[in-house]
């Protein structure tokens, strides 16, 4: 078919009802479309499969298409899914293992022209360089270069914003120019590259003759440049520095306050909490990115950026994406068991926090919060914040779509040839792992068993649970999908929203350290709290006072989880021992056996939403809990 026009009139005419246009214009796209798959697959096989499914999916939901003109981004968006879903977790997270034999069998289809273009051995390179290729990396530079894609397009295709498309498709040119670096190419020769290879996988001969690859084309901006490059040492500067990345995005509110101040090595010593002893300020350039891929109050993903200076290196870098906790620091990764908490162990905020929290946990800190709030609503939430070595702070940019996560800069987009030292232990490697509770309250003997993820990842693989049995009299089962109490005889005693039991629990899936989710489930609530390091620096104590009992939690900091819970009866000053709970982890996961297996649903009954919240261990300490004891 010769023009964009032709194509148009053809969809209209099918779109009419006209069988014959629908069948022509099958037949027409399938030599194109089959070029597209196959420089997204570098699989023979592997294409013809997809095109032909992808033409089958065409016509099936051709109905679908609203426009006629947006016809070649629709039918790309089939196929682009189709090659995704069969790459499966392979398309995010690796280079998928290709065979050479497609490609080889490309470049012998008889392209005569192209041989006489190029030598044997520049072809070998280039097809080597591509099939080395991360399938993202491929994909942005088929659709940019050889279909001429805008950015926006592909942004649609690939589910995510245009920034994160540009982004890619910078980091993707750079990733192939050191493919072709490694064979002795210079930077010069990635145009003549995407050239080459353009040719070598085009349909047909004449199609091979009309692939060309401007300087023009491969552009992307300088925002998304220094975006991309944020692994570089000067990128995280340049990055912060470029304040056009903020055009187009939404309207960021007033009142700018100061942004928590990074989370590095404890060195504070003695009460916080109540104390109001500030972190001495920090003089690093500093920009903190938070996403909320099941909208505010959920789960948050954090990723902080820091240099010295403007214009300067960057000396520490922290990321806590799906997947696990990370620190870059002079050319090296860290892999850690903990999430990131403020070195003055003052409260994490976040900037979507309500001013009600945020007024209660300045009250009791005794100091200004220093997190400028947002009125945001929905998933895929992105808020990001800066803050410059003046102390000046505001929230910078204000992004919403669904697929931050899969975006470069919420993955492992630091230098390759950076050192990884993986300090994690075997249950955080594996990310998460089921725990026992021990102990006694008022006497009587409390034992329970659970599971905890670790990763946002696994929470779905192995959600959290939670079984307590308190003297034989009453069990709290909590399923995250119902909470309920119940008595020895298993007659329901009170039902909760599920999650009621997790409060005041370890909760690291959801991306906040336990320090902080302690308390800031406790400032939910308007529960005073008080924090204190422990000998060894490598623990705190929250206490927590409810009205006439107090919580003290035993945090080891180090692996981020709450090792006990001490009860104690706060009578007009006196506080007498009620008791106290502890939790074991275990570190390798024995065959599955009845200890731990997962507690079903009591009934099938529509479920409260009430939650108690963590008032819900004071009131079991007082034997209040389900008002029947």
């Amino acid at each position: 078919m010769s023009s964009y026009d032709d194509y148009v009139r053809l969809v209209e005419k099918a779109q009419l009802g006209d069988k014959e246009a629908l069948d022509r214009l099958a037949e027409a796209v399938r030599m194109r479309l089959q070029e597209y798959v196959f420089r997204l697959t570098l699989d023979q096989d592997l294409t013809q499969d997809i095109v032909q499914e992808s033409i089958l999916e065409m016509f099936r939901v051709f109905d679908r298409l609203k426009r006629a003109e947006r016809f070649w981004p629709w039918l790309y968006s089939i196929a682009f899914n189709k090659i995704r879903s069969h790459y499966g977790r392979q398309w995010r997270h690796r280079a998928v293992s290709l065979s050479g034999a497609g490609l080889e069998a490309a470049q012998a289809n008889g392209k005569d022209g192209l041989a006489d273009m190029v030598s044997r051995e520049l072809k070998q390179i280039v097809a080597k360089s591509m099939q080395e290729l991360d399938p993202r990396h491929r994909a942005v530079l088929t659709m940019r270069c050889y279909d001429q894609m805008a950015y926006s397009e592909i942004a649609k295709i690939m589910c995510c914003s245009e920034f994160g498309v540009r982004a890619l498709f910078y980091r993707a040119k750079k990733a192939l120019a050191k493919k072709l670096s490694g064979y002795g190419l210079g930077k010069s020769s990635l145009i003549v590259a995407l050239v080459v290879f353009g040719k070598m996988t085009a349909a047909s001969e004449a199609a091979a003759a009309n692939v060309s690859v401007t300087a023009a084309t491969i552009k992307v901006g300088v925002a998304a440049s220094l975006a991309a490059m944020a692994a570089s040492k000067t990128a995280i500067v340049a990055l912060t520095a470029a304040g056009v990345i903020a055009a187009g995005s939404m309207a960021v509110v007033s009142s700018v306050e100061k942004i928590d101040s990074g989370p590095q090595r404890t060195k504070a010593q003695g009460s916080i909490g109540g104390a109001g002893q500030g972190a001495k300020a920090s003089t690093a350039l500093q920009e903190c990115w938070h996403f909320f891929p099941d909208g505010p109050g959920g789960v948050v993903m954090m990723r902080l950026m820091e240099s010295d200076r403007p214009g300067g290196d960057s000396c520490s870098r922290r990321l806590q994406n799906q997947h696990a906790n990370y620190r870059y620091d002079k050319n090296t990764i860290t892999i850690d068991n903990s999430r990131m908490y403020n070195s003055d162990l003052s409260v994490m905020r976040l900037p979507t926090d309500s001013p009600e929290l945020s007024r209660f946990i300045s009250q009791v800190e005794g100091r200004q919060g220093d997190m400028e709030h947002i009125a945001g609503a929905g998933a895929g939430l992105l808020v990001i914040c800066k803050r410059d070595a003046s102390g000046d702070n505001r929230i910078w940019r204000i992004d919403r779509h669904m697929n931050v996560l899969e975006e470069e800069y919420f993955q492992f987009d630091w230098p390759g040839s950076a050192k990884i030292i993986d300090n994690r232990d075997a249950m955080h490697k594996r990310g998460w792992t089921y725990f026992t509770i021990t102990g006694q309250i008022n006497g009587q003997e409390v034992v329970g068993t659970g599971r905890v993820p670790f990763v946002y990842e696994m929470s779905r693989l192995h959600y959290p649970w939670v079984k307590i049995e308190v003297g034989g009299k009453l069990t709290i089962v909590d399923t995250g999908a119902e909470a309920g109490v119940y008595d020895r005889d298993g007659r329901v005693v009170a039902r909760y929203a599920g999650g009621s039991f997790f409060e005041g629990l370890a909760r690291p899936w959801t991306g906040l350290h336990t320090i902080d989710a302690v308390r800031r489930d406790a400032a939910e609530q308007q529960i005073r709290f008080e924090t204190k390091l422990s000998a060894g620096r490598d623990k705190a104590e929250v206490i927590l006072t409810c009205e006439n009992v107090k919580l003290v939690y035993g945090i080891d900091l180090e692996n981020d989880v709450v090792e006990r819970i001490t009860f104690l009866a706060d009578n007009n000053g006196d506080q007498d021992a009620m008791g106290d709970v502890r939790f074991s982890y275990l570190q390798e996961i024995a065959p599955a056996s009845g200890e731990f297996a997962a507690p079903r649903p009591r009934s099938s009954a529509r479920q409260s939403r009430d939650r108690l919240g963590i008032i819900w261990l004071a009131r079991l300490a007082e034997c209040k809990l389900g008002q029947k004891y």
